[in-house]
């Protein structure tokens, strides 16, 4: 079997790119976004795909990366939606607001398609997102890594590798546009992917598999104690103190910490850390934990919602 007959095989046999389900397909105009375009319209066929490429204007190759997706969907007979945001007002945030802008447009696309947005991530890449969430986020979350299927977005080219899909594009003689920031260390993934992974590949060659196979299994092991939190909560928002007292510690800091999320909408890594503090809060009281989260007790139940703004805390500092 060919390089790219091994990468189809493999995201077919994923299925998140079945027959005429439509699919707005994320193209930079790099490798892993030209294998999935090529893949994508192969399995769900080119009628079902939409292909979204994003020109933030941060780069002096930003055009010639929107006239090669523009060729290559011209190439493939898909639909090319360009966006071209205004720049972010927070220029110390850029690749956070990037994602921020590529999601949200992904969304309303897809929306109006009804279709599902796929990503070119790849297995390196969830190796690189494992290790990187390891070193920055406390926590078993940082171990599970990404989901195949997340409900809106897929990610169908996870069980492949950044290799792989390089030799897909050889394969099928598809040009790829090279991304220079890639190589660059300013970002801690870039850190990530040219320090540390090579460090560990030195350790051992299986290094990356290793961290693939370890996210695998716990992902695996989280879906069983995400059932016992559900058990212990039973479709409640609050909990008895004196209940998550008697809990065993790990468990009790998950339902601390499914209770804040769920409160929040996002998540809230920090309360976990807090969980002691949490307890020590009796029969009344609160506590302001991080991520913007805060802990309330009143008559011995314990609550999460969202720490005030500073500005509308007033002189005081209310409980």
């Amino acid at each position: 079997m060919g390089a790219a007959d091994e990468v189809l095989a493999a995201v077919q046999a994923g299925g998140l790119l079945p027959p005429d389900r439509p699919v707005v397909v994320l193209l930079s105009g790099g490798r892993d976004s030209v294998c999935l375009l090529d893949v994508a319209t192969r399995l769900a066929g080119a009628d079902a795909v939409t292909a979204l490429h994003v020109n933030y204007g941060l780069r002096d190759a930003a055009a010639d990366d929107e006239r090669h997706c523009t060729a290559l969907c011209g190439d493939f007979g898909v639909p090319l939606v360009v966006e071209r945001p205004a720049p972010g007002r927070e220029p110390g945030n850029v690749q956070g607001w990037a994602r921020d802008v590529r999601y949200e447009a992904a969304a309303q696309l897809a929306g109006a398609r009804g279709a599902r947005v796929a990503t070119g991530h790849t297995a390196t890449d969830q190796a690189e997102t494992v290790l990187y969430r390891l070193a920055a986020s406390p926590g078993r979350r940082a171990l599970l890594g990404m989901a195949a299927d997340d409900g809106l977005l897929v990610r169908p080219l996870l069980p492949v590798t950044r290799d792989q899909t390089a030799a897909y594009c050889r394969a099928r003689n598809l040009a790829w546009r090279e991304d220079a920031t890639n190589e660059d260390g300013t970002f801690a993934r870039g850190r990530v992917r040219h320090r540390l992974v090579p460090a560990l590949r030195e350790v051992h060659p299986a290094a990356e598999q290793n961290v693939l196979r370890t996210a695998e299994l716990l992902r695996d092991e989280a879906a069983v104690l995400d059932a016992l939190v559900d058990q212990v909560l039973d479709g409640r928002e609050e909990i008895d103190v004196e209940r998550l007292a008697e809990l065993p510690p790990g468990l009790s800091r998950l339902v601390m910490r499914r209770l804040a999320e769920d409160a929040l909408g996002s998540p809230a890594p920090r309360v976990a850390g807090r969980a002691d503090e949490i307890l020590a809060l009796g029969e009344a009281g609160a506590l302001d934990l991080g991520d913007g989260a805060r802990a309330r007790v009143r008559a011995g139940i314990l609550r999460f919602e969202r720490s005030p703004r500073v500005a509308d805390r007033g002189e005081g500092r209310g409980s």
